[in-house]
């Protein structure tokens, strides 16, 4: 890439991307990091997982993403009784004289989707999310159906209530590239929060800021910034420094069981390239690689009974790794 085109290309990125975190800060009041994270995945193409109480504003969150894109948005809500055919959809008949089937689309269709409290779906319900998620496909009837382009899928947990939940299996949490905890805003955010929703107004936003295609255009960019071969290297020591059988560190060595996949370090370069992009810079810095470290390996490491007893999570540990 040329230096005019280069220069032209992050002055664009900035500007989009500041017009995106504007429009999100001015109707998620108090979650300032959370908007900004969630932005990263997005612009990257991942995924989130966001753990936190109800009433803090998670599914206004995507609706403004599809608001600012234009992009068709799917609430998800998970319960005991949901089926996978629920959220991917099912072969129907359509003619029953001449018994013609049809492909009946489910709302995983949608570019943007909340999976709303996906652990108090069944693990058969909540798999049915993990090829979407991955391959950007669904599979009914031996036939594979494309999922839009773009694509993102953020889901729920309620910290508070585990009564008659299902534990996302290890594989499943892998497939989000952040692990975001939204917690209670401050005093002054919450009496914003009050002044802007208990009166009726109407949404300023009446047309999308940008298309679709400016989001493609925005990761295609973010996928050419420089991450150098040394800070590669330290990405890949963070991630094997999680493994007790890799680590020099006693915490990891005594409270872990399992470290960090390789897609954990993959989400961390590509969030990290965004990141990067968004102040206007066109190369990773180690301070990237720190600052996100924690929404991304917090759901990719997996703690012993020692860690339980001792009231060791996994913020601590990746604190310890990250420090100096």
């Amino acid at each position: 890439m040329k230096d005019q085109d280069l220069k032209e290309g992050l002055e664009s990125f900035k500007k989009h991307f500041s017009a995106m975190e504007a429009h999100m800060k001015a109707h998620i009041i108090g979650q300032d990091e959370i908007v900004k994270h969630v932005l990263y995945a997005i612009v990257a193409g991942g995924h989130v997982l966001l753990e936190g109480p109800p009433g803090l504003g998670k599914t206004e969150l995507v609706k403004q993403l599809s608001k600012v894109f234009a992009l068709p948005f799917s609430r998800i809500q998970f319960t005991p009784d949901l089926m996978p055919s629920d959220i991917i959809g099912a072969t129907m008949i359509e003619n029953a004289q001449n018994l013609t089937l049809t492909f009946q689309k489910g709302p995983i269709f949608n570019s943007l989707i909340l999976a709303d409290e996906i652990n108090r779906g069944t693990p058969k319900t909540q798999s049915a999310l993990l090829e979407g998620m991955q391959e950007y496909t669904v599979t009914v009837d031996q036939t594979t159906h494309q999922l839009p382009d773009p694509f993102f899928v953020m889901a729920t947990k309620n910290p508070l209530d585990m009564e008659g939940t299902f534990p996302l299996p290890e594989a499943q949490l892998d497939r989000f590239m952040f692990n975001l905890v939204i917690e209670l805003p401050s005093k002054k955010a919450l009496v914003d929060i009050l002044k802007m929703t208990t009166v009726s107004s109407r949404d300023t936003l009446e047309k999308p800021i940008f298309e679709a295609t400016s989001l493609k255009e925005m990761k295609h960019l973010a996928e050419q910034v420089i991450v150098s071969d040394e800070i590669m290297s330290e990405a890949v020591a963070l991630m094997m420094r999680t493994h007790p059988d890799q680590s020099d560190s006693e915490q990891i060595v005594k409270y872990v069981k399992c470290g960090v996949s390789p897609r954990g370090v993959q989400s961390l370069i590509k969030a990290s390239r965004v990141k990067a992009l968004s102040e206007g810079r066109y190369h990773v810095s180690r301070e990237d690689i720190s600052a996100l470290a924690k929404p991304c390996f917090r759901h990719r490491i997996f703690t012993n009974y020692h860690a339980y007893g001792d009231h060791i999570t996994t913020d601590d540990l990746i604190q310890e790794l990250t420090k100096g």
